[in-house]
């Protein structure tokens, strides 16, 4: 009589099913995550040229709506606020117009806070200007007059 195996553990078939079902290797699974890494790595450095983009945009049509709500301003009260009555103007009414002054109740720009730019800082006005009848601009990322790229100063008689 033949001795035949009859525990499955030594069929060649069941050999092979368990390495395969063994799981990935260490290896794998390092490769894996270095490769997403780097898809994360190339998405971040795309989406941070698109907010950097944004954040400008944002400062200009913010100084755009200065532009305009400080245009209606004048027509109510006469003249351009001063530069220290500054950009508040729009938002309160100054306690040095006379009374007299037509000054639009709620303020001009539709908001009880003067929005800030992007970067968090407060935006320059000044009256008269030396580029216009006044001037507004941010300073940028840096908060510094002057600078390139993300530091330069976003300003109102440039667009």
């Amino acid at each position: 009589m033949s001795s035949v195996k009859t525990d499955r553990e030594d069929r060649p078939e069941t050999r092979k099913l368990r390495r395969s079902e063994a799981g990935f290797s260490l290896i794998e699974i390092m490769v894996a995550v270095l490769i997403m890494g780097i898809l994360a790595t190339v998405v971040t450095i795309s989406v941070i040229g698109y907010v950097d983009d944004a954040r400008k945009q944002t400062a200009r049509l913010n100084i755009d709506n200065f532009t305009q709500a400080l245009e209606f301003y004048r027509v109510d009260v006469g003249s351009y606020p001063t530069t220290d009555m500054g950009l508040e103007a729009l938002v309160e009414r100054p306690s040095s117009l006379p009374d007299t002054a037509r000054y639009r109740q709620g303020g001009y720009l539709g908001k009880p806070v003067l929005p800030k730019d992007p970067w968090g800082n407060d935006y320059v006005y000044v009256f008269p200007g030396e580029n216009g009848a006044f001037d507004i601009y941010s300073m940028g990322a840096d908060g510094r007059p002057g600078g390139e790229d993300n530091d330069a100063d976003i300003v109102s008689w440039e667009f």
